[in-house]
């Protein structure tokens, strides 16, 4: 009976298949999570974050990055964690997220970068049921690393494209006819 409970099923093994790749790891706190790397386009030092009134209080503000206006989302504010000073290591991770057939720059900012590291299906997870007290909507699984488990976020859940989009172009107006990456 044990061994039947421990073998994934095959419907188990086709959507964790669609997470095996390459992911990077990032830590807010003493977690540690991880994205897609194809949704990576870069990394870059915390820089000046200009604020904007009227947003929900996870999205930390605006940043000029090259000339294109970037909205910067406060992940320990999204996941209701601790709020903490920026230190030397905290960074934002620029993303590009679908959205309306064009790839939008979205800025997540964490506490550290870590790695990339490739996830084979041999060490990965489905998302652990929770209970009804905690919510695991952003979480797409997880990944075993050696002695370490990392949660993979969805970061199409996790970011209101749609809302950050705007966000960006109520700051800058021009650049929503642009299409310019």
């Amino acid at each position: 009976m044990s061994q039947t409970a421990e073998q994934p099923s095959a419907e188990t093994n086709e959507n964790l298949e669609v997470l095996t790749g390459k992911y990077l790891t990032f830590n807010l706190g003493e977690e540690e999570y991880a994205v897609g790397i194809l949704k990576v386009r870069e990394i870059i030092g915390v820089m000046d974050i200009t604020p904007v009134p009227r947003v929900p209080q996870y999205i930390r503000g605006v940043i000029n990055l090259r000339g294109k206006i970037i909205p910067v989302v406060a992940l320990r504010s999204r996941f209701a964690m601790e709020q903490i000073e920026d230190t030397e290591l905290t960074c934002i991770i620029v993303l590009e997220l679908p959205f309306n057939g064009q790839n939008i720059p979205m800025g997540i900012l964490v506490d550290s970068v870590q790695e990339v590291f490739e996830l084979d299906l041999e060490h990965l997870a489905d998302t652990p049921a929770f209970g009804a007290g905690i919510n695991a909507e952003y979480l797409l699984g997880v990944g075993r690393l050696e002695q370490r488990v990392v949660m993979l976020l969805d970061v199409d859940r996790i970011l209101n494209v749609e809302e950050l989009n705007a966000v960006s172009q109520s700051v800058s107006p021009e650049q929503s006819s642009g299409g310019q990456a």
